[in-house]
């Protein structure tokens, strides 16, 4: 039977023998996006955009949440880029998961991101200099663990992070306080007042 849209009669018959591969960038990748509320706060996950590169991730994610309040600064990096642990419950530490994973070559710097309670956002603790995403796991648990308990725990190197740069400061100028979004910018209750003692007279 055939349907009315033509969306689904686009769609391959099912147990078809002719259905194509997905041509390139027929889907999005997905880019993980960070916040900073204020300056000197750590960055906090805040959710993720779908783009065909960063740079274009970057826009999106500025648009996707920073509209509706300011913040000074935004990561983004591919979904693909984070590495990331075990992800625990109750009183297991993600870093009791961690092995030991030294190596000889080449360092760079990973960001650190820890979750530390299961449903909340990811917050960067810190930076550390290893050789390969396991590796940055261990030396994270040596350099950057407390006693507070960890749930999960990122990895990202920092080169696969764009971040915001003096220039693209501008982008921020659009956003100032919006205060006709607030209740209290409209004086409603003023204007309640002077129409009941208006009825009185």
């Amino acid at each position: 039977m055939k349907s009315l849209d033509p969306r689904v009669n686009r769609l391959p018959q099912t147990g078809s023998a002719n259905t194509t591969p997905k041509v390139p960038l027929d889907q999005f990748g997905t880019f993980q996006v960070f916040v900073q509320p204020k300056a000197n706060k750590p960055f906090q996950h805040e959710g993720i955009v779908h783009a065909p590169n960063l740079e274009m991730a970057y826009v999106l994610a500025k648009e996707a949440f920073t509209r509706r309040f300011t913040c000074v600064s935004i990561y983004v990096a591919e979904t693909r880029n984070i590495h990331v642990s075990v992800l625990t419950e109750g009183d297991d530490d993600a870093y009791d998961h961690v092995s030991e994973a030294a190596q000889e070559g080449k360092k760079a710097s990973y960001e650190i991101f820890h979750m530390f309670k299961r449903g909340k956002q990811h917050q960067h603790v810190g930076t550390v200099e290893a050789t390969n995403p396991n590796e940055a796991l261990w030396l994270a648990s040596k350099q950057l663990r407390t006693e507070k308990q960890v749930f999960n725990i990122w990895a990202i190197r920092t080169s696969d992070i764009r971040f915001t740069n003096q220039e693209d400061l501008d982008l921020w100028l659009t956003l100032p306080e919006k205060k006709f979004r607030d209740a209290a910018a409209y004086k409603g209750g003023e204007k309640l007042k002077t129409f009941l003692d208006a009825s009185k007279k």
